[in-house]
């Protein structure tokens, strides 16, 4: 019965809206959202919701799953939502999909992440509002091993005067 309450819920989304099955069963099974404004939210079960974000939105998907011999995934993924027919990369629960901004694999790195996105917090910036090639260059530093360049408010204020002017 539980899949006839996901079918519904996914027939009656509007066709712009991304959709995020998170699923937590503790200890084995854990999705969550770091960070993201969704529109709307759907409780399936007390296990399984369903978020909708609006087209052109940023949100962290973060992917964790273990079984008997440990853990099987650690995975976080920035994504910019699509809109209806734009072209996007699929991900697992995220239907249609995204444009992957950033996507990190292993414990180690998913937890660099979330430091570099708690000192983003702490530097009074909302995530969601971080320049897109921020992120990207996050992604492209962390799979070269390196060091990513801290994103600071004067960073910010630079991108934000840059969208304001179109430039």
């Amino acid at each position: 019965m539980t899949g006839l309450v996901a079918a519904s819920a996914r027939a009656s989304a509007p066709d712009d809206l991304t959709q995020v099955e998170l699923v937590w069963i503790e200890k084995q099974t854990e999705h969550w959202i770091r960070f993201g404004r969704e529109t709307r939210e759907q409780i399936l079960d007390r296990r399984r919701r369903i978020l909708f974000f609006a087209p052109d939105a940023i949100f962290a998907l973060v992917r964790w799953a273990t079984n008997e011999h440990g853990t099987v995934l650690s995975r976080l993924d920035i994504l910019r939502t699509v809109r209806r027919g734009e072209p996007c990369q699929t991900v697992p629960t995220v239907t249609p999909g995204g444009d992957i901004l950033l996507r990190v694999n292993g414990w180690s790195k998913v937890e660099r992440m979330l430091q570099h996105i708690d000192a983003i917090e702490a530097g009074r910036i909302d995530p969601v509002e971080v320049s897109h090639d921020h992120w990207r260059h996050v992604h492209n530093r962390l799979a070269a091993g390196e060091t990513p360049r801290a994103y600071t408010m004067r960073r910010h204020r630079a991108f934000l005067l840059t969208r304001r002017t179109g430039a």
